[in-house]
């Protein structure tokens, strides 16, 4: 009996023990708001090579140019979350969170950014401008610094730099007036300069009752003809705009041409003979100019609106682009600039931001508004453009068909690296020996060196003469096996 006791006793004891031990077992842990199934067993990582980490960010891409932002930060947090990662998924979620105006996300994924790939001056713009929102102008300025040292040929960086000048100039202290001049001595100088002003306007009189050639007809006020959308772009020749044709009920463009440009007569009506003859080309690769509208302060160039994204924007957002897109692209460009060459028409400032890029990688020349009508012979005299694109002669006041060849060259060489040839590192400034493109970025077939060594001859008669040439040689390369943009040597 006492023996049975001992026993119940005994199990009495150590039921709660075991019951205890089995309550301190770990329970579940929770992920994501739900209980894990598998606890104990460690999670599965799925294979991500590099193969399909560049279809994800091609994917994410696209719905970036696509203005598609939600999306691309929602396929982010879902390949994230299943261990698919990428160092580039940071940038792309900054400039989704930039389409999304979401500044302080902006910069915690551009600083992510910068930490895996710090040689990239595109995520140093976007925290720079996410740094501007919030009126954060130091560390915004040090941003842009670093990105412009990275790649001066930054449009976006550059942009941001102004903006920036302009604010601390509004913010520089005024200066404190000093002592004026007695009012006595204001007066007399005053009256001296009324008569004098008096006796100029009697001796010259029949000067100032000239009827004015140029502008005695009734003018068009464009904004009545025009509804004003918004601000589209900006260059040397002035500013474009997005607006609204009410009499025609369709898109257009319209350039602004500075006024300072077009202020004496004889450079006014120059310029007008010369927009009104490029508005007669008609090819599908060039950006129409409808009509040419003259008020008697400025000139207004409205041009065919096309709604795609510049060689210019698209290099902000992806840096360079595979040698298959660019080919594809550049064939429409030579096909162009070929038709306006045959009519003698020299465009004078082709650059990525006059170069449209459409749906399937078609492109449109735009923005012939500078073009010249050039003699054969001879070429046109003048100076226009802009500097880091013109050719040696062109900057020296000589164009010619050649002088479209090197710039053409020139958007190449940076579709391809993301810089034009000037800002690279390496560049031999003594003897004007540019940094073979293939050396800076392994899915550039070496054969594209020659090609931009012949277009980018100093002398424009050692250069390669036609785009038509151009064009041969460049659709007769292949691209490489492994056309991969974001594989670099730099």
């Amino acid at each position: 009996m006492r023996k049975h006791l001992f026993l119940l006793f005994l199990l009495f004891c150590l039921t709660p023990f075991g019951l205890a031990q089995k309550a301190a077992q770990p329970a579940p842990l929770l992920v994501g708001g739900s209980f894990s199934a598998q606890a104990n067993n460690p999670a599965q990582t799925r294979a991500f090579n590099q193969e399909a980490r560049d279809a994800e960010v091609a994917n994410l891409r696209t719905q970036l140019r696509n203005g598609q932002y939600h999306e691309a930060i929602k396929r982010i947090n879902t390949l994230t979350a299943n261990n698919f990662m990428d160092d580039r998924f940071y940038l792309l979620l900054a400039i989704a969170y930039d389409g999304l105006k979401q500044y302080d996300d902006v910069i915690y994924s551009a600083g992510q950014a910068i930490a895996v790939a710090p040689q990239d001056a595109r995520a140093y713009v976007l925290r720079a401008g996410a740094y501007m929102q919030h009126k954060n102008y130091e560390r915004a300025r040090l941003d842009v610094e670093a990105a412009l040292k990275l790649n001066p040929s930054s449009r976006l960086a550059q942009n941001i730099k102004q903006e920036l000048d302009g604010q601390q100039a509004k913010a520089a202290p005024a200066k404190k007036p000093g002592k004026g001049l007695p009012r006595w001595v204001i007066i007399y100088v005053g009256v001296i300069l009324l008569g004098l002003g008096l006796f100029v306007y009697l001796r010259y009189e029949d000067l100032f009752r000239t009827p004015k050639k140029a502008h005695s007809r009734k003018e068009a006020e464009i904004k009545d003809q025009y509804d004003f959308i918004r601000q589209i772009g900006e260059g040397g020749m002035g500013k474009v705009y997005e607006a609204y044709d009410k009499a025609l009920k369709r898109k257009v463009a319209i350039k602004r041409v500075r006024p300072e440009l077009v202020r004496s007569a004889y450079v006014r009506e120059q310029f007008l003979s010369e927009a009104r003859m490029v508005a007669l080309l008609r090819h599908p690769y060039i950006v129409e100019i409808y009509t040419v509208i003259e008020t008697e302060n400025s000139l207004y160039l409205v041009f065919e609106y096309v709604d795609g994204q510049t060689l210019e924007t698209r290099l902000d957002i992806d840096g360079r682009l595979p040698f298959s897109v660019v080919k594809a692209i550049f064939k429409n460009v030579c096909e162009a600039l070929e038709y306006a060459h045959a009519q003698d028409i020299v465009h004078c400032d082709l650059k990525p931001g006059n170069i449209m890029i459409l749906e399937n990688n078609k492109a449109k020349v735009m923005d012939f508004g500078v073009a010249k009508k050039i003699d054969n012979q001879t070429g046109a005299r003048t100076v226009a453009g802009t500097p880091a694109y013109m050719a040696p002669e062109q900057q020296r006041g000589f164009m010619r068909k050649q002088s479209d060849v090197y710039s053409l060259a020139l958007c190449l060489y940076e579709a391809l690296v993301g810089q034009v040839p000037w800002t690279v590192k390496g560049f031999d400034i003594a003897n004007k020996k540019i940094v073979p493109a293939s050396k800076l970025a392994p899915h550039i077939p070496v054969a594209v060196d020659a090609l931009l060594t012949d277009a980018l001859k100093e002398d424009p008669q050692e250069r390669i003469q036609s785009v038509k040439e151009f064009w041969a040689r460049l659709s007769a390369i292949e691209p490489e096996q492994d056309d991969n943009p974001e594989k670099t040597h730099y």
